[in-house]
């Protein structure tokens, strides 16, 4: 594969697509000499959420020790608030409010191919906590929401987007999401000629 070809996943998530956010984040995208080959709204089943993200207890258990470690920064006893200090019982409820977060409005799922696709779209979209995210990023920008805050309301970190942090996740994102024949190709102005 050609360098300008390496693709990535991107999708729009409930508070971006509330917020009326799409089209800056496509023109982000595309400012920076990438492009859209693959678009859709939609609205997500509970399954297609459920699969999209890991279900192996390495992964939870590390959503559980991220949560754990934001109670202690923050002074917060996690038995008082989600009952347990177990680093997997937690990561499964944390697992349920990124769930009931993806599926409360429709979403908007994107590939994006050029060069250094996914590191490129990583750094337009910023850190996953927007608190932490320069300005000049989307979540920079857009959003101040914390890992705190959501974890004292029982909710996801509402980040706007999704962007894939590897290749080989991406890869696997793509093929989840969308069918080959749902990707175009096209030539860009100035960016393949």
């Amino acid at each position: 594969m050609h360098p300008k070809e390496e693709r990535t996943f991107l999708m729009v998530k409930p508070d971006g697509v509330r917020k009326g956010l799409i089209g800056e984040i496509i023109k982000r995208v595309e400012q920076r000499d990438l492009k859209v080959i693959a678009l859709k709204m939609f609205q997500p089943t509970r399954e297609d959420i459920d699969n999209h993200y890991p279900k192996d207890e390495k992964w939870i258990t590390r959503l559980g020790e991220k949560t754990l470690d934001t109670y202690r920064t923050y002074g917060y006893d996690p038995v008082e608030e989600v009952g347990t200090d177990d680093p997997m019982k937690i990561g499964k409820q944390v697992r349920g409010w990124v769930i009931d977060y993806m599926t409360s409005a429709p979403l908007v799922k994107m590939v994006i191919q050029g060069l250094h696709a996914v590191d490129m779209v990583r750094k337009i979209v910023g850190p996953t906590m927007p608190a932490k995210a320069e300005m000049g990023t989307i979540r920079g920008d857009f959003s101040v929401d914390s890992a705190i805050l959501g974890n004292t309301e029982k909710r996801a970190i509402m980040n706007l987007v999704h962007a894939s942090e590897t290749p080989k996740e991406a890869e696997h994102e793509i093929a989840y999401w969308f069918k080959k024949d749902e990707m175009h190709k096209y030539k860009r102005f100035g960016v393949d000629e």
